[in-house]
């Protein structure tokens, strides 16, 4: 990786920082209301604060620097599934500057989105897939180990325990991305194309009662004089489930404007934009005054997303401790060190001595269970298709990257027994993640 680009990895990262002591002058404002023990669980604001701040973003910034982490592969032509998109965003910092597949490592280039050990990545596989320009193909060259991986991948891609809408990563519409060089920010993208975006997600998506009339979505004008706290009444009678699900909806949104907030688009210089903290846009999206209470859950929602996702990684930790598992790119040094990374970071987050308690959802009737899941997953999935509805191509990366995240955690919550059952030496037969999963699991847990 170039230091240009590890300098403007820095440099984002130094923009949130910046934002957070840009804010303490607010901190006697919010501090009651943001502080102690979160709903739903027995974690502190305080932990997770010291935990994240000490262990673990530090190294979460420099794992994401690395090049197995920098390249996404996305789709940003996928037509909107449930409305005629008229919002088109034309302003210039909503494009996205797709990557020459020049600079894509070969070893990510080459294979398919699951090639990521080092059987399926043998070097001599890599010359034939590229002289047969059919990077996903079973063909006479592949070892039997690979060809069985591949079956068990197309076999797994299939399944039904996916929580999004994942991209044909074949289409010719596909294209790599650098998110170090389209880093989340502000765009210029709102009006009515991102309202309906976002109303859409919680008023169709988030189980909202017949009862409560004022919109889900936490930004939208009110109706009628809700003081905040009437407005999350609804929540107290659902079930656990339920709950999570909205949180976690409304963590992400939180996180999306928390980072719009901090890389706000200031001014113009001689042609040259200028990026920085926006301390009125923070204040109203999140200030407790001017939300009429409101902000302060809204964080508490993104703290608490923060608690699911980093629970994924613990949970996961055996998938990537095994030999066979190799962060691919080509260069055997840095994957070694990526790798070595990566497992140092799960190993921290496994020491966090408050995490949430998954088993404590779907642990009534089995099948009503296994129906809630259900139900729980599709509507996860149909948001997943929402963000295809985004006018923004940039807005678009990163939601759709956010949203394939938490999917991947949540996929990665319920299926104890399978990541407890993988073998050491061979492709496992019932849990498997991509090299997109991955990425998306890993971005977006860094920028929540």
């Amino acid at each position: 990786m170039s230091r240009a680009g590890r300098r403007r990895s820095r440099a984002g990262a130094a923009v949130v920082v910046q934002l957070w002591v840009t804010l303490s002058c607010l901190s006697t404002v919010a501090e009651a209301q943001l502080s102690g023990v979160l709903d739903d669980c027995l974690c502190d604001i305080e932990s997770i604060d010291n935990f994240n701040t000490y262990k673990i973003f530090p190294k979460i910034q420099k794992l994401l620097e690395r090049d197995y982490f920098r390249y996404y592969k996305v789709n940003l032509m996928r037509p909107c599934p449930f409305w005629a998109e008229d919002g088109q965003c034309s302003i210039k910092d909503c494009h996205v500057e797709p990557c020459p597949e020049s600079k894509v490592p070969m070893g990510i280039k080459a294979g398919s989105s699951n090639k990521y050990s080092k059987a399926a990545n043998h070097s001599k596989e890599i010359e034939d897939c590229e002289q047969a320009n059919k990077l996903g193909a079973v063909n006479s060259t592949l070892s039997n180990q690979s060809k069985e991986a591949f079956i068990d991948w197309a076999r797994y891609d299939d399944s039904q325990d996916h929580f999004c809408e994942l991209d044909d990563e074949r289409s010719p519409a596909a294209q790599y991305v650098d998110l170090l060089l389209n880093p989340e920010r502000y765009t210029g993208y709102k009006g009515p194309s991102a309202w309906r975006v976002w109303n859409s997600i919680y008023e169709e998506n988030c189980f909202k009662p017949r009862s409560v009339y004022r919109p889900l979505n936490p930004l939208a004008p009110s109706r009628g004089k809700d003081d905040g706290e009437s407005f999350y009444k609804w929540l107290e009678g659902l079930c656990l489930e339920k709950r999570v699900f909205y949180k976690l909806i409304s963590g992400l949104h939180a996180s999306i404007n928390l980072h719009l907030s901090a890389k706000y688009l200031l001014e113009e210089t001689w042609g040259k934009p200028s990026w920085g903290p926006n301390i009125k846009e923070f204040k109203r999206r999140f200030d407790p005054v001017e939300t009429k209470g409101e902000g302060p859950r809204r964080l508490k929602n993104l703290y608490f997303l923060y608690l699911i996702e980093l629970r994924a990684l613990s949970k996961v930790a055996p998938y990537f401790e095994r030999s066979i598992v190799d962060l691919y790119t080509g260069n055997v040094e840095e994957d070694a060190e990526t790798k070595t990374l990566l497992l140092e970071i799960f190993q921290d987050t496994k020491s966090f001595p408050m995490h949430f308690d998954e088993k404590s959802m779907f642990a009534g009737n089995q099948k009503e269970a296994k129906s809630l899941k259900e139900e729980l997953r599709l509507h996860f999935k149909n948001i997943s298709r929402i963000m295809d509805c985004v006018g923004c191509d940039k807005c678009r990366l990163w939601g759709k990257l956010q949203t394939q995240g938490l999917g991947t955690a949540l996929k990665i919550l319920f299926s104890e027994k399978e990541i407890q059952n993988l073998p050491e030496n061979s492709p496992s037969k019932g849990f498997q993640l991509t090299r997109q999963e991955i990425v998306a699991l890993l971005n977006a847990f860094g920028s929540t």
